[in-house]
C-alpha cells in the first residue's frame, strides 16, 4: 500500500465513520463512502496491545489489502477498526474473515 492511498487526518476518519455505512463481524468494522479514488484508513485500539503488537496488525492488514486488490471495490474510502478478538487469529483466519466483509461491501 502506497502512502498517497492511506487516510492520515482524524477528520477523515471521523467523516467516513458518521457518514457512511459500515459492515462488521467479530474481529474487523469496516466504514466505507464513495469517493474519486480508493483509500485505506487503519484504527487499531490501545487496548489490542503494546504499540509493536499494534503495528504488527496493521502491517497484516495493509499486506492482505495490498495482495487482494481485485476483490476490493474501487472508488471508496475505507476505515477498518480491528477488534481486539483478532490476537485469536492467524494470518490465514483473518484475511479470509477480512476479505468475506470486502465481499459484502461489493455486493
Amino acid at each position: 500500500m502506497k502512502k498517497r492511498d492511506i487516510i492520515k487526518k482524524n477528520q477523515e476518519f471521523q467523516h467516513i465513520i458518521n457518514n457512511g455505512k459500515f459492515v462488521k463481524n467479530r474481529f474487523f468494522s469496516v466504514y466505507f463512502v464513495n469517493a474519486d479514488k480508493c483509500m485505506y484508513g487503519i484504527s487499531v485500539p490501545k487496548k489490542t496491545g503494546n504499540a509493536v503488537l499494534r503495528n504488527k496488525i496493521k502491517r497484516q492488514i495493509k499486506n492482505i489489502i495490498d495482495h487482494n486488490k481485485k476483490y476490493i471495490q474501487n472508488n471508496r474510502h475505507y476505515v477498518i477498526i480491528i477488534k481486539r478478538s483478532v490476537l485469536d487469529l492467524s494470518y490465514k483466519q483473518s484475511e479470509a474473515n477480512l476479505l468475506d466483509l470486502f465481499m459484502k461491501i461489493s455486493y
